[in-house]
């Protein structure tokens, strides 16, 4: 199949865009199809009109990829990670100093490919060289991307206006007042969205051959839902009454956020991940256990024996498993969409354009300067303390510098020759600090600490191979007068392979990177978060009718969500008083949410819908302190504030602002609060 064939002919058919222009634009648009028959030709023939689903789905891409570089989009970084050059974009970013012209390409794509997907839902059906299912994915391939391009536009902007009229589009030839169209309502967007997405799972396939992974699937679909429906239920949505959602109304005065809280959101979030996994088809991704290995794939390192799952195989338990492995190889390039049982939706490659997006270009942005990386990805001293010690406790001093610690200090002293020796603290190497030895496997697969090593096996200079980064002052890898140096003094590896290298400035040299969009892990966590607000109980029906689903707040229920995601860490599960009380499990799904789903494009808006923002936000950001030395380690690994990451929130951050073109534009849209109009 080539989907790219005879773009320039579909590239003259598509000058349909949708992105709010003006009205004389719109009306010279009416010239490209007064012969109808030219519109009735692309249709009917196979290549033309998978040509012109392909060019929908390009929409996908750079502004609007869920897991992202900093070029065109920030929503990758929040308390979690931070992007150490081009400082005063990041400053303004993270200052709420961008202004209504900023990043604001993903509203104008994003319509241009609901508009695409229209004219080909409205079209396919008179193809004559299409088997009717074929059609039929077709379509519901068409009306996935259209839904999905609504989610991420309610994502970032909040309520927008959705076109409903049958076909999907609006007549342009009315006057300009008739088609100017007011914001829904987020339930209205919602409503509509979820119902797509509903009839686009009835319409897809349930599989896809290798060469077609990036098309979505009946568990895209009823994947998407999931994430909808849970930022439904979400606070920021469901029953908020402050000040903010009272100023969030349409043309009319009318909220956009729902007043009332209404518990039932989260019952048919809960039943919507439940048939995901009612579709048995998706499963988390583990690796087999390892008896020997190498500096790029390891020997297994063991947890602490645990009686409930040491001596127990894969599900039960983690005796035959990999732990660091089966975490690091779904990001690094290690697996292929294929190959991967957890990925259930993917772009794929989710970005174009060189080393500043894209996972490729993450990658360029994590790699020490003796791989010629830019080595200015980092990770706060926050989300270093989020990961587990290895026993599933906290670390020593979690939190202590922001006031959240339990009264434990930081653990004192480095590895030693000696440690190596007694084989104590792996993967450590001697000079590490003892505050990182014994944390969880997804800790040393995410996280590049000071003394860390880089394997970089593909490297051409010998002396590059099998790197350790030490983040002091006056260290190759330390502050510097550069934009190139780690800020909190601590990196980041996830994504990054063993073989990765950038030392001849080509991405060629980093493997490709399949973007996580949806997988598996996440459908989990919905269910278990879903369920845990639940007092009531709730009889949903399945996506398909074909079921009840009896949803209550049920332990067993939750452990199924929860479960699976710790034992795959090599973590035991939490307490029994975690799961009895509703407060506490909820800071440990969250907790779980953020590792587990770090640098993956979720935090930002999690702390949104959680309504976390004001606090999370705003709290310093601590690390290392990076001016200190080698002879003054431990100087540099006692926290301090990191001034050269802001640190704040306002309400106007809740949603992006839109455009005051877009405003001009369109009469009847009105502005996020906080955010100015056009003048």
């Amino acid at each position: 199949m080539n989907m790219f064939k005879n773009i320039e002919l579909i590239t003259i058919l598509t000058i349909i865009i949708y992105g709010f222009a003006s009205c004389s634009d719109y009306l010279e648009t009416e010239k490209y199809f007064k012969d109808r028959m030219s519109i009735e030709k692309t249709f009917e023939q196979r290549n033309y009109a998978e040509n012109w689903l392909a060019h929908a789905f390009s929409f996908l891409q750079n502004e609007n990829a869920d897991v992202c570089n900093k070029d065109f989009s920030w929503h990758n970084f929040a308390d979690d990670i931070y992007t150490g050059d081009w400082g005063e974009l990041y400053k303004k970013f993270k200052n709420g100093e961008y202004n209504e012209d900023d990043l604001q390409a993903s509203w104008s794509s994003c319509y241009k490919g609901i508009r695409q997907a229209s004219e080909f839902i409205k079209n396919i059906d008179i193809n004559k060289e299409m088997t009717q299912d074929e059609i039929t994915d077709y379509k519901g391939q068409a009306r996935f991307l259209r839904a999905y391009l609504y989610w991420l536009l309610l994502r970032k902007y909040g309520p927008v206006p959705i076109i409903k009229a049958e076909d999907g589009m609006i007549d342009y030839t009315l006057p300009y007042n008739k088609i100017a169209l007011p914001r829904n309502t987020y339930d209205d967007c919602v409503d509509y969205i979820t119902t797509e997405l509903v009839q686009a799972a009835k319409e897809l396939e349930l599989d896809r051959e290798a060469l077609n992974i990036a098309r979505p699937t009946r568990g895209a679909a009823l994947a998407a839902r999931a994430k909808v429906l849970l930022y439904a239920a979400s606070p920021l949505m469901n029953g908020n009454n402050d000040d903010y959602a009272h100023k969030l109304v349409d043309d009319k005065g009318n909220r956009l956020l729902s007043e009332k809280y209404d518990e039932s959101k989260w019952a048919k979030a809960a039943a919507a991940a439940r048939d995901v996994m009612e579709l048995n088809k998706y499963q988390i991704y583990v690796a087999h256990y390892r008896d020997f290995g190498n500096n790029d794939f390891p020997k297994t390192i063991s947890p602490p024996y645990d009686s409930e799952y040491s001596d127990k195989d894969w599900p039960a338990g983690w005796r035959n498993i990999d732990p660091f492995a089966s975490y690091r190889a779904l990001f690094d390039g290690e697996l292929s969409a294929a190959t991967n049982p957890e990925l259930i939706f993917s772009r794929v490659q989710n970005g174009t354009g060189g080393n500043t997006v894209g996972l490729q270009g993450m990658v360029v942005h994590m790699l020490p300067r003796a791989a010629n990386g830019w080595n200015t990805l980092g990770v706060t001293q926050k989300q270093c303390d989020a990961y587990y010690m290895n026993d599933g406790s906290d670390v020593h001093g979690k939190d202590k510098e922001i006031g959240r610690g339990d009264g434990s200090e930081r653990v004192k002293g480095y590895v030693t020759f000696e440690d190596i020796n007694a084989g104590r603290y792996i993967p450590l190497l001697e000079g590490v600090s003892l505050q990182y030895a014994n944390r969880e496997p997804r800790f040393y697969a995410s996280v590049a600490y000071n003394g860390s090593l880089w394997t970089l096996s593909t490297a051409t200079i010998p002396e590059h191979r099998n790197y350790r980064t030490w983040y002091y002052r006056g260290s190759p890898e330390g502050y510097s007068n550069t934009d190139f140096w780690l800020r909190t003094g601590i990196g980041c590896k996830k994504y990054v392979h063993p073989y990765d290298t950038y030392e001849n400035n080509t991405l060629s040299q980093i493997r490709n990177k399949t973007e996580p969009a949806i997988r598996y892990a996440e459908i989990l966590l919905i269910y278990a978060e879903a369920l845990n607000e639940l007092d009531g109980s709730y009889q949903i029906p399945s996506w398909d009718d074909s079921k009840i689903y009896t949803i209550n707040r049920d332990i067993i229920e939750m452990k199924k969500g929860i479960l699976p995601i710790r034992i795959r860490a090599g973590l035991p599960d939490f307490d029994t008083d975690d799961y009895n009380s509703k407060e506490e499990l909820r800071k440990k799904i969250k907790r779980e949410r953020q590792i587990e789903l770090m640098a993956e494009g979720h935090r930002y808006y999690d702390l949104r819908r959680w309504k976390d923002a004001p606090t999370e936000e705003a709290l310093p950001v601590y690390g290392c302190n990076t001016v200190m030395t080698a002879e003054q380690r431990d100087l540099f690994h006692t926290p301090v504030i990191v001034s050269s990451i802001p640190t704040t929130f306002s309400d106007k951050m809740w949603f992006w602002p839109i455009s005051k073109a877009e405003l001009k534009r369109n009469s009847r849209l009105t502005q996020n609060p906080g955010w100015q109009t056009y003048d």
